[in-house]
């Protein structure tokens, strides 16, 4: 899970970091002072989780949530026990009540990750921010992935969007039984794979290269 960090308070920020660093499945992005910055990060970035505070300057946690139109998973934190019922109005994750205990933190985020795994195991769409727009993508749409370091572009039949994401994070996010990796570089769908010939694999009028190291793997997965 990718995950932000929204706390006006730099300790509070530490507490989380320390946490995180001890949780393997959680991958810290970013981390930001008050929403406004947040803002502008989840624009860049595509976020799984958030961990938010709610008492901020210029703008709340809370009224921060409600002007998100596709918010991601949130755990709130916070000192104050009050904004509990509003808070699950707005369907977060949990509810931190500071100080609370590396124990507490963790079963929030195994929370998280089991509302995210059943989350993606009912969809057949995966979400993708770049150049500022949210593009929602069926699985059928994507052709191939192809990486080019920290960015990635997406090949669907009538378009390429190119995105800040590598491409083991994207491969975490779609279904294994329809995507697979066949080079360091390149993910593909097995829908729209063509045929295969030598070292290479043809989708529309795309030969891709097929690494040595996944090529044992990626053809017993398409003979399967």
């Amino acid at each position: 899970m990718r995950c932000l960090i929204i706390d006006d308070e730099p300790a509070a920020r530490d507490i989380l970091k320390t946490y995180l660093s001890d949780t393997e499945e959680v991958q810290l992005i970013g981390e930001c002072k008050n929403a406004l910055e947040a803002r502008t990060l989840l624009k860049e970035h595509d976020i799984d989780l958030i961990f938010l505070d709610i008492n901020m300057p210029r703008l709340s946690g809370i009224d921060f949530l409600k002007t998100l139109d596709h918010p991601p998973k949130v755990i709130l934190t916070t000192a104050y026990s009050e904004y509990a019922l509003e808070s699950y109005e707005l369907n977060v994750i949990d509810y931190l009540l500071k100080p609370f205990s590396f124990e507490r933190f963790l079963k929030a985020v195994e929370k998280a990750g089991r509302t995210l795994s059943e989350t993606n195991s009912d969809t057949e769409y995966i979400t993708i921010k770049a150049d500022g727009k949210l593009y929602r993508l069926h699985y059928g749409e994507i052709l191939f992935a192809e990486s080019q370091g920290d960015y990635l572009t997406v090949h669907t039949k009538n378009e390429k969007i190119t995105f800040y994401q590598t491409l083991k994070d994207f491969c975490d996010r779609l279904p294994e039984s329809q995507f697979v990796r066949i080079h360091r570089s390149y993910l593909v769908s097995l829908l729209h794979i063509n045929f295969i010939e030598g070292n290479l694999v043809q989708i529309a009028d795309h030969k891709l290269p097929i690494g040595n190291s996944y090529k044992e793997a990626f053809i017993k997965k398409y003979t399967a």
